[in-house]
């Protein structure tokens, strides 16, 4: 028992060391700013690589297509 006890206290010092992405003496949505920023900046890079190799696969396959003569529909 003694160990898990040990255990719960290293993983709430480590917890007060973390950097957390809001600001706690913020009120409201402002409070979250970080938080929503990094969450769009992360939508939008999805975004984008999903097009980049959607688009890469059209190509592609457009490509293998034409050589084998074969059209994948």
């Amino acid at each position: 028992m003694n160990r898990v006890s040990t255990f719960f206290e290293e993983v709430r010092g480590e917890l007060r060391k973390a950097s957390w992405p809001w600001d706690p003496k913020e009120k409201g949505f402002k409070k979250y700013k970080e938080l929503t920023d990094s969450t769009t900046v992360v939508i939008v890079a999805m975004l984008l690589l999903g097009g980049y190799v959607s688009l890469w696969d059209l190509l592609l396959n457009f490509l293998v297509g034409v050589l084998t003569g074969v059209r994948a529909h």
